[in-house]
């Protein structure tokens, strides 16, 4: 907690502070220093437990996923607060996790929007990297029928979701593309650029551009 203490910087706080995010820890120094603790899951578990965002953020990067009880990495999705907290859980450990399927059918119908985001983010890796038995008509439904509405985090991982099916696969790309573009959502976000649009329209074309070419 002293090393994090020391790589605490007030202007990171005030920038992370705008996405949710209670901490002023650059992510690379905290990565270096995640490398030289190496994997300690007890410490790990020491660290998640503070509740600090920094601490739990590094906890993540040292922990041994496949360790978790599937009821403890429940609890800890449901405590994780902070925007970056809720990411790294979801990507670093729940999706190394044996538990991984299990949580994704019980968190997609959560009542509490950011812990259904947990779910839509779990299906959407699979719609990448194994759709087969995933119900692609009927989550472009659910999209079509609730994207538009829902709270900010679960309408990003629904979009998410919905890119990625056009992305991956051309015989919904229409359709995804269509739902897309009457929803409107995310049209106007903010894209640097260089940077692909979260619009889904916008970014289903560059990917598959990106493929064509590649």
């Amino acid at each position: 907690m002293a090393d994090l203490a020391v790589l605490e910087d007030p202007k990171m706080r005030r920038v992370n502070e705008k996405h949710g995010d209670d901490h002023g820890v650059n992510l690379g120094k905290l990565r270096a220093l995640a490398k030289q603790l190496k994997t300690q899951q007890d410490l790990s578990r020491e660290l998640w437990a503070t509740g600090d965002t920094a601490a739990r953020l590094l906890s993540l990067l040292i922990c041994r996923p496949k360790a978790f009880e599937r009821d403890e990495l429940d609890t800890m999705l449901r405590e994780a607060r902070a925007p970056k907290v809720h990411d790294w859980l979801v990507n670093y450990v729940v999706k190394k996790s044996p538990y991984a399927e299990e949580l994704r059918l019980s968190w997609f119908d959560d009542s509490h929007p950011v812990v259904a985001s947990a779910g839509w983010a779990l299906t959407t890796e699979r719609v990448a990297k194994k759709p087969e038995g995933l119900d692609l008509p009927g989550l472009l439904d659910i999209v079509e029928a609730e994207m538009k509405d829902a709270p900010d985090r679960l309408q990003w991982a629904m979009n998410h979701c919905l890119a990625q099916i056009g992305i991956e696969h051309p015989e919904y790309r229409a359709r995804a593309v269509d739902i897309g573009e009457r929803l409107e959502v995310l049209k106007d976000y903010p894209t640097p650029p260089n940077c692909t649009s979260p619009f889904a329209p916008a970014w289903i074309a560059e990917m598959v551009r990106r493929k064509e070419a590649g």
